[in-house]
């Protein structure tokens, strides 16, 4: 056989990258768990970890991978801002899968929570056998960092009482919310629901985002109502697909 000729290799490198690219975004990064860190200034006395969008679906070995991973890295709490499941058939699983992280959990629910039609007298019970809490429009003190976590449900920002410790730390599922807030302001506003976008091109960033996002697609932001981490979740969307958009832990020290 003939050696191949320039014009031939450059044919299949622009049919091989594309090709890679996809075989990445599809079986390789959608499971390629990774663990970024926040430092905001403060006393540095609390050192938690967030995730968000689990969207369970029956993958047992990557959410085992989840809690391991996030019980390694040994945090005084977890927060959890929304969609563990789509389909309620998955909600047992799921659920037993927060019981298994050894620190205490507290969640906010995402719009699939509510759709999936899973009572939340079962995530109550289940965020509450970590030590933690399901704050779907509630609030709870932890006086040893003198902090309030606080979870939206669906009464939104207005329904907030009065702040009952020094620091505040909002768990909701929209970003976009915080771009609203002029008469609450917190320490720190935790969200995901944008899922980084999924897919990521340099330059450009996430191609595309659901409603309720805003500008606030991935990453740390300043807005009206304080400081917002966007997590880009454990879970995907719609199409299994991730593309230099790796599922995200966060460890956040505050």
């Amino acid at each position: 056989m003939g050696g191949i000729t320039r014009r031939k290799f450059l044919g299949l490198t622009a049919l091989a990258v594309p090709a890679a690219l996809g075989a990445d975004g599809r079986f390789v990064e959608p499971t390629s768990l990774r663990v970024t860190e926040l430092r905001l200034n403060g006393p540095g006395n609390c050192r938690f970890v967030h995730f968000s969008d689990f969207h369970h679906k029956g993958d047992v070995r990557y959410a085992a991978e989840v809690v391991r991973t996030i019980n390694e890295l040994e945090p005084e709490f977890v927060c959890f801002t929304g969609d563990l499941v789509e389909e309620a058939r998955f909600a047992t699983e799921a659920l037993g899968f927060i019981q298994q992280i050894r620190a205490p959990v507290y969640g906010a629910p995402g719009n699939h929570d509510f759709l999936s039609g899973v009572s939340f007298l079962e995530f109550d019970a289940a965020f509450a056998a970590t030590g933690g809490a399901w704050l779907s429009g509630r609030s709870r003190v932890l006086p040893k960092y003198d902090l309030e976590l606080i979870g939206m449900g669906k009464g939104g920002v207005d329904a907030f009482n009065p702040p009952r410790a020094s620091r505040r730390v909002l768990l909701m599922h929209y970003p976009e919310i915080a771009h609203g807030m002029r008469d609450q302001r917190f320490d720190l506003i935790l969200a995901g629901h944008s899922h980084g976008g999924q897919v990521r091109l340099p330059f450009l960033g996430a191609l595309i985002v659901p409603n309720g996002v805003g500008p606030y697609d991935h990453g740390y932001y300043e807005t009206p109502g304080g400081p917002l981490y966007v997590n880009a979740g454990i879970g995907t969307y719609l199409i299994p697909v991730r593309l230099n958009c790796r599922p995200e832990i966060t460890v956040i020290t505050i």
